[in-house]
């Protein structure tokens, strides 16, 4: 009895010390999780905003680059499920802080490549005044096939090979070790803070997570603007500009940011302890860790009862018209997401001539933000309206209805594409000014003739000569492909119609916020039409249907669309590279078309789910002529 006392005592001595501490705060929790979340957003998000500098960068189709920034779903998909069959077994922290240092080796792997490579050897690069790479029309080719030569073996070389395996292991790794970091971070918060405080916390996390994917692309657009090889070569022999098509900017800069804060924000969390004393309840702390001690074979139990069950509740939960047809509806919309957040920047590049940095910009800067206000409002509706779920189902309904005024427009605004001499509208190669220039396969370097008219290099265009000032190019002259004055700027002509940014900007922007409208009313429905002992299954299953049916495959679909719009692709070493010109026109229909039809396919669903509640309220309503569930009632009692 008196060893009890004395050890109670005791325990009751250390408490406050341990209260003291730092790390067994919640508040502090919730802190270090903003941040790890923030960072580890960054490089998932800035993979998808410097996804065409990686494609340009290494001859990448855009199929293969889709295919790349959706390989991180790949390794999340397969571990969330035994992920979330641990609970509060492990120590969840750790684990957190685990997940965190793999997604910093991660970040490094898919930095790796730029120093694993050379230099980047874009076509018409002038290495030294001997070395005749200028591109300009001449019958001796001697110099530039040896520079072909030299550039193709540096191509060949087991470096340069393994940079396309070594990105989509640094995706597949980055998938892996942000399994763990939501969902036990969340569940870590819900256990030990006090319930006043708990929505507060995870609003806080779920305001950050909305924040990371535009503070990614923002970061994305800064890091662009700097020469890929500024590390590796002087300023003064950096030749091209940002606007220029064969402008790669320093892509690997953000994974290297990105792994130094996920780095920093991973290791307060191994300092953080096992079981934590709840906030503002003494008794509920020091009572915590033997209940959880004691609860843990319940725990096994119980896991092992919903193993058994487990065909059963996803046969009862699929088997829920209401709860499928949302689940549908949100896989369109996540799909549509998928292009969006994944080409929607190359898209704007191309189609209204700006650069990447400013394609970038724009995704961070207008669409999320505006994305992230429509989710909130979309709370804010439907707590103050006080909505059912049928009035919920109308409100998606209405919301993506609403959507296709804004996003079917988005079809017609854009810029035909460019005349370019031997790819468009003219496919034909036999270009007879510029055959006797024996211009290499490989060349591409872009100028404007003074007529307008685009033409692949300086050399196709029969230019003979070039005006420079500091080393830079200002003029070619003597061009026999050009009409009119007969001379030629470098750089491209542009599509010519970069005044309709403004207006699409703010179709997308009106789009980006209407559509996320229904994302808390469609979640509300899920967790109201299913059992109360199912939802948290029910809930992961949808999150499972995202990931398989919109987040892995939407990237691939665009990218293999956009393929198919191309006019030309890029050749090295007798290689196809990315493609240098696509037909506008096609790339517009194609791209946004794609997104017009999961916008439909939503807002059918939608439609559909009203048509089923409709229908099941008036199977429940008393039918004409019958008595009500209350009159049969007070009639037993009568007689």
């Amino acid at each position: 009895m008196g060893e009890n006392i004395v050890s109670m005592n005791s325990s009751k001595t250390r408490l406050p010390a341990q209260r003291r501490s730092l790390f067994n705060s919640i508040k502090f929790f919730v802190f270090c999780h903003s941040l790890l979340q923030l960072a580890q957003l960054l490089v998932s998000g800035y993979m998808k905003s410097s996804i065409s500098t990686i494609e340009r960068r290494y001859g990448l189709s855009s199929r293969r680059s889709g295919l790349l920034a959706a390989f991180n779903e790949v390794g999340n998909t397969v571990l969330i499920v035994f992920v979330s069959f641990f609970g509060s077994r492990v120590h969840r922290p750790r684990f957190i802080g685990g997940g965190a240092l793999l997604a910093c080796l991660a970040s490094l792997l898919m930095a790796m490549p730029h120093f694993l490579s050379g230099q980047y050897n874009y076509t018409d690069r002038i290495r030294s005044p001997s070395d005749n790479s200028s591109g300009l029309c001449q019958s001796e080719r001697s110099f530039t096939a040896t520079s072909s030569n030299q550039s193709c073996t540096l191509q060949e070389s087991p470096a340069q090979q393994v940079v396309y395996p070594l990105l989509l292991l640094g995706q597949l790794l980055l998938g892996i070790g942000s399994v763990p970091i939501q969902p036990f971070g969340i569940s870590f918060i819900d256990d030990y803070a006090s319930k006043k405080n708990s929505p507060l916390y995870l609003g806080i996390l779920l305001a950050v997570t909305s924040f990371g994917p535009a503070f990614s692309f923002i970061t994305g657009s800064l890091m662009l603007r700097f020469y890929v090889d500024f590390d590796k070569m002087p300023k003064d022999q950096i030749k091209l500009n940002s606007r220029d098509l064969r402008w790669v900017g320093a892509w690997w800069l953000g994974f290297l940011v990105a792994s130094c804060l996920l780095f920093i924000t991973a290791l307060p969390y191994f300092f953080f302890p096992r079981n934590m004393s709840k906030e503002d309840d003494t008794d509920d702390a020091e009572s915590t860790p033997d209940c959880q001690q004691q609860t843990d074979p319940l725990r096994e139990l119980s896991r092992l009862q919903f193993l058994k069950s487990f065909p059963r509740i996803a046969r009862r939960t699929l088997q829920s018209p209401v709860y499928l047809l949302v689940v549908l509806a949100q896989v369109n919309l996540a799909a549509l997401l998928a292009g969006l957040a994944t080409f929607m920047a190359k898209f704007i590049e191309r189609q209204f001539s700006q650069t990447v940095s400013v394609s970038s910009m724009m995704i961070g800067a207008v669409c999320i933000p505006l994305a992230v206000l429509g989710i909130v409002l979309g709370g804010v509706l439907m707590r103050r309206l006080n909505l059912s779920v049928s009035g919920a189902s109308r409100l998606c309904t209405a919301a993506i209805f609403l959507c296709m005024f804004s996003v079917v427009p988005l079809l017609f605004i854009g810029c035909p594409t460019q005349s370019v001499a031997g790819v468009f509208p003219d496919s034909s190669d036999g270009l007879s000014c510029s055959a006797g220039c024996r211009c290499p396969e490989e060349a591409f370097n872009p100028v404007c003739g003074s007529d307008g008219v685009e033409f692949r290099s300086p050399c196709h265009a029969g230019c003979i000569a070039m005006e420079t000032d500091t080393n830079v190019t200002t003029n070619y002259t003597g061009c026999g492909c050009v009409g009119g004055l007969g001379h030629a700027s470098p750089g491209t002509c542009g599509s010519g119609c970069s005044h309709l940014l403004l207006p699409f900007m703010a179709l997308l922007g009106i789009t980006s916020f209407i559509a996320p409208l229904s994302q808390t009313p469609s979640f509300m429905m899920i967790l109201r039409t299913v059992p109360t002992e199912d939802k948290s299954f029910a809930v992961g299953i949808q999150y499972m249907l995202f990931r398989v049916l919109a987040f892995m495959p939407g990237p691939v679909l665009y990218g293999t669309v956009i393929d198919t719009t191309c006019l030309l692709w890029g050749r090295k070493c007798s290689k196809q590279t990315s493609c240098l010109y696509y037909n506008l026109d096609q790339f517009r229909r194609r791209f946004l078309g794609l997104q017009v039809a999961f916008a439909f396919g939503g807002l059918l669903c939608f439609v559909l789910t009203l048509v089923v509640l409709h229908r099941r309220t008036r199977r429940e309503e008393p039918q004409p002529g019958s008595k009500g569930a209350y009159e049969l009632v007070t009639e037993g009692k009568t007689w």
